[in-house]
């Protein structure tokens, strides 16, 4: 049953599914249920999606009375504090805030399935810096509607500083979860000591990161199926062995998951291979196994490949520890590594060469469209790589196969009548419907030479691609706070050296986008040489094989 609603705030839509809302704006819910803290429901444009049940209040009529209850909670009642204070908007941090009191905490028991980074409970609210929001109101028979937090406290703010940059009330935005907002906005504190740095440097294509000063590569062998609790549990262990110490760890596909979410919850302006994707069955097939230690292998050469995520603490330990004990300790340091999200743009050393944001920005929107346009080229050529896989195993083989029966049937048919058959004739005919059934396996072969390693390096760049839309998304929130900044600025409303501030910020974090932005660009020209040279040359030697069979064959009429 649908209910009517009333939206307490404005919200912004980002994605697809999600649909904007106004303050003070009717909607219709289509289930009062929310999911995750999100509602479904209509506004009055007509337009259906999700928007957060926080920011809206469900309007029901009271039983036996005339009077309108605007309740946020459908469990609600007079007298319960939930039905008159909405909470503010949660995030969904990736957070795991008790790693430390986690004791059950055995590597090798974890399963593929499971994750070390988990997000919160998402039904809790959470306030800045990830901490739980704390209730400072007491009597719930006052009807007061507190704003979302966020906005409460630049309410306190500028009560306390004059005036100062608004932040993004929609809290769901990848801006406020990174901590890019915070950074921007100056709301990072130093730290006391910072550990790590890295540096961006101008290059002959603008910023760029500063290379690895020990550049090692990876090697990934030898799947191999083992066993543990006298055979209950089964999995694939990979022997990875890094060139710079030439000592072999041997990881499992869940060692890979964690260090990856580790990266996602570090380097929020990086952008993050995807791991190969994740199989419910069929995990100890031949072709499966084969299939994912081929994609590891990209997914490592990409990591070693990246100036940044090759000097990560958390990646070192995962390619050099061997033992045990040690493995827990170095996985719990990473666990609560500090330098992640906001904190990690403090470890930028970048160059002091001027750059006008407006020509950043434009290169900036330069890159989002290629992105755009480089994904949908990506999504286009592997749909079409995919469908001549599925034609070489199946259409190309039956084809070839139903041509050369067709000629072993000539063969027979001429065997019929002895006086006048020709044993040598028949033989060459019979031998060339064999030719064209061996070009048939040869065709369902092929693509295990050639297409499917198209098919591997696409993937791993449609995952990078994905990555772009949030991360450009934090640099244009961190140029929409620079312009807001200098408005505020130039009516008096802020110091000058604040919004410079907020303008040095901003050109830290333009810096890293445009480094990331080159880093990606001269990875992608060897990539896609070394892709389109590999899959030419499998071509052309298959075509030769082929023509080689048929070249034998030719000959075999030749002294008929």
């Amino acid at each position: 049953m649908s209910l009517k609603a009333k939206a307490l705030y404005t919200f912004q839509s980002e994605n697809k599914e999600e649909i904007s809302i106004q303050e003070n704006e009717e909607l219709i819910i289509f289930d009062e249920n929310s999911v995750d803290g999100w509602l479904q429901g209509e506004n009055s444009r007509g337009e259906r999606g999700l928007f957060p049940a926080s920011y809206v209040e469900i309007i029901r009529p009271r039983s036996n009375s005339n009077l309108t209850d605007y309740s946020l909670s459908p469990a609600g009642s007079p007298g319960n504090e939930s039905s008159y204070f909405p909470s503010a908007p949660h995030t969904p941090f990736h957070m795991r805030p008790n790693d430390e009191d986690d004791d059950d905490d055995d590597w090798d028991d974890w399963d593929d399935n499971s994750t070390v980074v988990e997000d919160e409970d998402p039904r809790r609210g959470v306030g800045a810096n990830g901490h739980a929001h704390q209730s400072s109101y007491s009597n719930p028979n006052v009807h007061y509607r507190p704003k979302p937090y966020m906005e409460r406290q630049d309410s306190i703010s500028s009560s306390r500083k004059g005036s100062m940059v608004g932040r993004n009330l929609n809290r769901f935005s990848s801006f406020v979860r990174s901590g890019v907002e915070a950074f921007v906005l100056g709301d990072v504190p130093m730290m006391a000591k910072i550990a790590e740095s890295y540096t961006i440097e101008m290059g002959p294509w603008g910023p760029q990161w500063k290379e690895n000063p020990q550049p090692f590569t990876c090697s990934i062998e030898d799947p191999t199926k083992q066993t543990k609790f006298k055979g209950i549990k089964t999995y694939i262990s990979y022997r990875v062995t890094p060139s710079h110490t030439g000592r072999p760890v041997y990881r499992r596909y869940k060692h890979f998951d964690w260090l990856y979410n580790r990266l996602l919850h570090k380097f929020t302006v990086i952008s993050v291979p995807h791991l190969p994707e994740k199989q419910a069955t069929g995990r100890f097939e031949e072709d499966f196994i084969e299939k994912r230690k081929r994609r590891l292998i990209l997914w490592m050469d990409h990591m070693t490949s990246h100036p940044v995520l090759s000097q990560y603490e958390g990646f070192e330990h995962f390619l050099m520890c061997a033992d045990d004990k040690q493995w827990k300790l170095g996985k719990r340091r990473a666990e609560k590594d500090e330098m992640v999200g906001a904190h990690f743009l403090l470890t930028f050393q970048i160059p002091n060469e001027h750059q006008d944001l407006q020509d950043v920005e434009e290169r900036v929107d330069s890159f989002k469209a290629f992105t755009r346009k480089m994904d949908d080229s990506v999504l286009q050529l592997t749909h079409v790589a995919s469908e001549l896989v599925r034609k070489h195993i199946g259409g190309f083989r039956k084809e070839f196969q139903r041509l050369g029966n067709a000629f072993q049937s000539i063969s027979q048919a001429f065997t019929m009548d002895p006086p006048h058959c020709s044993d040598a004739l028949n033989s060459a005919i019979s031998h060339t419907g064999r030719t064209y059934e061996n070009i048939g396996e040869m065709f369902a072969e092929q693509p295990k030479y050639d297409l499917f390693h198209m098919l591997d390096k696409l993937s791993l760049y449609q995952g990078l691609l994905s990555n772009f839309p949030d991360i450009i998304h934090l640099q244009k929130g961190a140029f929409a706070k620079v312009k807001e900044s200098q408005r505020m600025s130039d009516e008096g409303k802020m110091d000058q050296e604040e919004a410079d501030g907020v303008r040095k910020r901003c050109r830290t974090v333009g810096f890293a986008l445009q480094a990331e932005m080159n880093h990606f660009h001269r990875r992608r020209e060897v990539d896609f040489k070394e892709m389109m040279q590999a899959y030419l040359r499998q071509q052309i030697s298959f075509y030769q094989r082929v023509g080689q069979q048929l070249e034998r064959t030719l000959h075999m009429y030749d002294n008929l």
